[in-house]
C-alpha cells in the first residue's frame, strides 16, 4: 500500500502556513520543516507533537537557508558545506524529537535542494553522505533515473524512498513541471484527486503533453501549502485504505 506523505510544520513566528491539524491526521508520513526554509523550534516542537499524537512517521525536510524565498531558490554550496547544512537542520529536528520521545525516520530535501538533488550527482552524493552518517533513508522523485539513484543509494550504503506528487504536473521524462510554468501546480481538487486516483490505482498519470507515464513510487505527496492539496487529502485517505471510487472526478 502506497504512504501518503504531506510536507508540514512550515509556520513561521507569528506567520501561519497550511492547516497541519487537518492535515497531519491523514497521513503516513510528516515531512517537517527543519528551520532554513521555513519553521522555528517552536512549530518544530508543535508539529512533532502533533505527528506523535496522530502516529505519523516523522521526515526531516530540510532546505537551503532562504526563509525569504521559501527555499525554492537554489543557492550554490559546496559539497562539504551541504552535506553539514542536512547534520544541522536534521540535528535540529532529531533533538526535539528526543525531547518528546519520538524519532525522526527519513530525510526528504525540500524545494530547490529537492530538485537540485535530482539534477545533480554530486548534490545528491551530499545529501546522501549525510544520510549515511545519520542512518536515514532519503525521499526522492520516482522518474527516469529511477534505478540510476537505487544504484548510487546502495553504493553508498543507505536506503531510499520514491515518491510521486498527486497536486504537480509531470513533464514526459518523468520531471515535475517547473513552477514557473502554467499549471505546474494542480489547484483544482478534481485534477488532485484524478491524478492521485490514477497514481494509487493504475501506477500511471497523464503528462503535460498528454500522454501516459507510469510512475512506480512507495509514496504520494501532498503539500501542506496548497489549499486545494489539502481539500482532498481525505479523499485521498480513503482511497489508500480501499475505499475506491469518492467523490471528485
Amino acid at each position: 500500500m502506497m504512504a501518503l506523505n504531506g510536507d508540514v510544520g512550515e509556520s513561521y513566528g507569528c506567520w501561519s502556513l497550511g492547516k497541519d491539524e487537518r492535515l497531519i491526521p491523514l497521513l503516513d508520513k510528516a515531512n517537517i520543516a527543519c528551520g532554513f526554509h521555513a519553521s522555528d523550534p517552536e512549530i518544530m516542537s508543535q508539529t512533532v507533537q502533533l505527528c506523535k499524537h496522530h502516529n505519523v512517521s516523522i521526515g526531516a525536510h530540510p532546505g537551503y537557508e532562504d526563509k525569504v524565498g521559501f527555499g525554492r531558490r537554489s543557492i550554490t554550496m559546496s559539497t562539504d558545506a551541504l552535506t553539514t547544512s542536512i547534520l544541522y537542520q536534521v540535528g535540529a529536528l532529531e533533538g526535539i524529537c528526543r525531547l518528546h520521545r519520538c524519532n525522526v525516520d527519513y530525510i526528504k530535501p525540500h524545494g530547490a535542494m529537492y530538485h537540485d538533488m535530482m539534477h545533480s550527482a554530486s548534490i545528491m552524493q551530499a545529501i546522501f553522505a549525510a544520510a549515511k552518517v545519520l542512518n536515514l533513508p532519503v525521499m526522492l522523485l520516482a522518474n527516469s533515473h529511477t534505478e540510476q539513484n537505487r544504484q548510487l543509494a546502495s553504493n553508498m550504503g543507505i536506503s531510499i524512498l520514491f515518491e510521486a506528487f498527486a497536486d504537480r504536473l509531470y513533464l514526459d521524462n518523468g520531471e515535475l513541471t517547473p513552477r514557473s510554468q502554467a499549471n505546474a501546480v494542480f489547484r483544482s481538487s478534481e485534477q488532485i484527486l484524478g491524478q492521485a486516483r490514477r497514481l494509487l490505482q493504475t501506477q500511471t498519470l497523464i503528462t503535460a503533453s498528454g500522454n501516459k507515464r507510469t510512475i512506480v513510487a512507495d509514496s504520494l505527496c501532498v503539500h501542506g501549502d496548497n489549499d486545494a492539496s489539502i481539500e482532498v487529502a481525505a479523499a485521498i485517505r480513503t482511497i489508500i485504505n480501499g475505499g475506491g471510487q469518492t467523490n471528485g472526478d
